[in-house]
């Protein structure tokens, strides 16, 4: 396989991982609309059980654990911050519903 061959297939790895991220974004935004407070949207419990998952999967995958989960926490750092600005939008409607 030659350099050109391997830059082919991560793009295509990483164009996956986008269509996936963009996926994952949908379903946590539909999680988001369920939840009512920023203790809920936070969840360190549900953190840690993804972590945790996330590990395990890596090191079945032959993927670094620690590398897995720095991504993983980032990952989630971005959709919940993503999760308490919805909220914050949803509670500022509720309070103005004019917007005003």
């Amino acid at each position: 396989m030659d350099l050109n061959e391997i830059r082919t297939g991560i793009d295509r790895i990483d164009s996956d991982i986008i269509k996936l991220l963009s996926q994952r974004s949908a379903l946590v935004s539909e999680a988001g609309k369920l939840k009512k407070s920023a203790s809920a949207v936070r969840d360190p419990e549900r953190v840690e059980k993804v972590i945790n998952k996330i590990k395990q999967i890596a090191i079945k995958e032959g993927l670094d654990p620690k590398i897995a989960e720095k991504i993983y926490r980032n990952i989630i750092d971005c959709f919940i911050n993503m999760k308490m600005k919805e909220l914050r939008e949803k509670i500022s409607l509720a309070i103005d519903p004019d917007g005003n």
